[in-house]
C-alpha cells in the first residue's frame, strides 16, 4: 500500500489520554478484502503524535473531535471519520490519490488496540491437535491462544497426513498443526519461535527415489525417467539411524543419521494475500525445508496479522540439502517450542539462529533470486543489529559468508546465507 496523508476525526467525545495512546491495528475493508494498517498514537493533552503505516503524524484535540495528519512525499491523502466506543474505533476512510483527486475511494474500517504484554509467570501448554490445515491462512480459527514466553508441547502429522500411530488423519500435502494465536503480536512485529525439542514418535518414514527437475540436466532426466517409486525407511531410534526397509542390492548396508527437523514453520501472510497452500513458502516462512531448523534452533518470522497465527508441521527424520527427492524422510513428530514477540521491528525474510550461526533465508522463484534475497536480508540484519555501513557489510560478507541450498523441490527455491557468530563477536 502506498503511503497516505491522513486526516482523522474521532466523533463522540474525548477519550481519556490513556485510551488513545498506544499501538492500534486498523482493519479496513478494501472492496470486500480486509487489509491491516498499522497505527501508533501518543496523546499529550490536546496534542497527538505517532505514525500511520510508518508515516509520521501530528494532530490535536479540539471541541470533542480528534484530528491528525500523516503525510507522504507524493501528496496522497485519506480523510477518516470514526467513533471511539468500548475501546475500539469504527468509521470510514475516504482516500484520494494526488494523481487522481476527483475519484476518491471510501472504505469502512475498525481499529483495536494491541493488548499489552501480560505479567505473571510463563505457562506451559499441552495441546493435542484435532484438526490440521492445508493452507497458511489468516482466516483459520486459532486452536490455542498463548502469551509471549509461553511454551507449547504438541504433535504433528507427516506430509501425507498420518499420525504417530500411522493413522491417516487428514488429506496429505503438508497438513499443519495450529494456528496458534500469540497475544501482543501485531503487524510489523517479529515472532520468535525457540524449538526446544523435536522428537520422532514412530519407527518409519516415507520418501521417494525421484530427483526434482531443478536438480537434473537433460541426460540425467532421461536416466531417471522410471524413478518415482515410494521408499519406506526404518527409523532406529535407539541407534539414531535410518535405513531402507527393502534395500536394493547396493544399499543393503546404507544408513543415514537421524536429524529431526521441521519442514514447515510459518506465520499467516497478509489478509490481502490469497492463502498459500502448505507446500508453498515466502516471506511468511512456510514450507522452507531447511535442514537446520532443528532442535535448539530459533526461527524469526514476520508478523502480518494480529496474533501472528503460527503454523508448524512437515516433520522430517532426515533430509539432505535441497530436499532433492521432493520428499525428505517424512514422518510425524513431537514438538515443544517457546514463543516470544519483538515489537515494531520488520525483517525482509525469515531468519534462523543456532548456537554457532545466524542465518538469513531467501525464498524466491529461482535460485538466483533466492541468493539475492538471502544476501539482502543478511545485509539488513547486519545494518540493523550491528550498525554496519554498506562498506563494512561488504567486507564481512566477502570474507565470512557461507551459503546453503535449503530448498529446490517446490515452487520457490531456498538459499540460506550463514554467518559464524565467532566472526560477529568482534563487531561493535
Amino acid at each position: 500500500m502506498h503511503k497516505l496523508v491522513v486526516l482523522l476525526a474521532l466523533a463522540g467525545g474525548i477519550a481519556p489520554a490513556q485510551e488513545l495512546t498506544g499501538r492500534w491495528v486498523v482493519t479496513a475493508d478494501y472492496y470486500g478484502t480486509p487489509v491491516n494498517i498499522r497505527l501508533s498514537l501518543q496523546q499529550q493533552g490536546e496534542k497527538l503524535t505517532g505514525t500511520f503505516q510508518g508515516d509520521k503524524l501530528e494532530g490535536s484535540l479540539s471541541g470533542g473531535t480528534v484530528h491528525f495528519v500523516a503525510r507522504d512525499d507524493d501528496g496522497n491523502s485519506a480523510t477518516v471519520d470514526a467513533k471511539l466506543a468500548g475501546g475500539a474505533l469504527t468509521g470510514t476512510m475516504v482516500l484520494a490519490d494526488a494523481d487522481d483527486p476527483q475519484r476518491p475511494r471510501k472504505h469502512s474500517f475498525t481499529a483495536s488496540k494491541v493488548e499489552p504484554r501480560r505479567g505473571g509467570p510463563s505457562r506451559h501448554h499441552e495441546f493435542t491437535p484435532s484438526v490440521f490445515y492445508r493452507q497458511f491462512s489468516p482466516f483459520n480459527k486459532p486452536v490455542l491462544t498463548v502469551a509471549p514466553g509461553d511454551t507449547i508441547h504438541t504433535t504433528t502429522v507427516d506430509a501425507g497426513g498420518a499420525d504417530e500411530k500411522s493413522v491417516t488423519r487428514v488429506l496429505g500435502g503438508n497438513p499443519e498443526t495450529g494456528p496458534f494465536y500469540i497475544e501482543t503480536a501485531a503487524p510489523g512485529d517479529i515472532l520468535v519461535v525457540h524449538l526446544n525439542r523435536l522428537k520422532l514418535n514412530r519407527d518409519w518414514a516415507g520418501s521417494d527415489d525421484f530427483l526434482v527437475p531443478r536438480a537434473v540436466d537433460s541426460d540425467l532426466a532421461v536416466k531417471m525417467k522410471d524413478a518415482g517409486k515410494s521408499i519406506r525407511w526404518h527409523l532406529d531410534l535407539a541407534r539414531g539411524v535410518a535405513t531402507p526397509e527393502k534395500p536394493s542390492e547396493h544399499l543393503k548396508q546404507y544408513s543415514v543419521p537421524l536429524g529431526p527437523m521441521l519442514g514447515c514453520i510459518a506465520t499467516a501472510p497478509s489478509l490481502a494475500q490469497a492463502p498459500p497452500p502448505t507446500g508453498d513458502s515466502g516471506r511468511f516462512g512456510g514450507n522452507m525445508d531447511f535442514n537446520e531448523i532443528v532442535e535448539g534452533a530459533t526461527v524469526y518470522l514476520p508478523v502480518s496479522v494480529p496474533g501472528a497465527l503460527l503454523y508448524l508441521g512437515d516433520g522430517h527424520a532426515a533430509q539432505g540439502d535441497g530436499e532433492l527427492n521432493g520428499n525428505a524422510l517424512e514422518t510425524s513428530m513431537d514438538v515443544e517450542f517457546t514463543v516470544d514477540v519483538i515489537p515494531q521491528k520488520r525483517i525482509q525474510s525469515p531468519r534462523v539462529e543456532s548456537a554457532t550461526h545466524i542465518m538469513a533465508v531467501g525464498l524466491e522463484g529461482s535460485l538466483d533470486d533466492a541468493f539475492r534475497t538471502a544476501t539482502a536480508s543478511m545485509a539488513q540484519w547486519l545494518a540493523d543489529d550491528y550498525k554496519l555501513t554498506p562498506s563494512e557489510i561488504a567486507q564481512v560478507l566477502g570474507t565470512a559468508a557461507e551459503y546453503r541450498i535449503g530448498e529446490v523441490a517446490d515452487r520457490n527455491a531456498g538459499v540460506v546465507l550463514k554467518l559464524n557468530k565467532e566472526r560477529l563477536a568482534a563487531l561493535k
